[in-house]
């Protein structure tokens, strides 16, 4: 059973240039796994840019409660390429008390724009 669904857009330039801008804006939205490669490198803007709109349409799914944060959420990639969701705290407590079970991540970014879909699965 579909618990939620949530999807959502960023437009790549507009993120980073926010990145930019403020720094540790960074740090308050992704855990240190989402902003770094395997290489050690830190991943590129199109690449956070999905992640954060995987976390958003996350919390769409979740009815969009307040007070989730957004490092209890981690976007991270299966070595098959699959993307997949971790989550913890404020999240997992919103979504244990809705009865979701499993989650279903897709994300793409082509033409400057980053896009996420999120099923919440019971």
């Amino acid at each position: 059973m579909i618990v939620g669904v949530g999807i959502d857009v960023a437009e790549i330039e507009r993120f980073g240039a926010a990145l930019e801008r403020t720094p540790q804006m960074a740090e308050r939205l992704f855990v240190e796994r989402e902003l770094m490669l395997p290489s050690g490198e830190r991943r590129g803007v199109a690449s956070l840019a999905a992640r954060f709109a995987a976390k958003e349409a996350l919390a769409k799914a979740l009815g969009a409660p307040a007070g989730l944060l957004w490092t209890d959420a981690e976007v991270y990639v299966e070595e098959s390429g699959q993307p997949r969701l971790r989550v913890k705290g404020s999240v997992a407590a919103r979504a244990e008390a809705l009865g979701v079970k499993g989650w279903h991540v897709s994300l793409s970014h082509d033409a400057g724009v980053a896009s996420a879909v999120v099923i919440a699965e019971g």
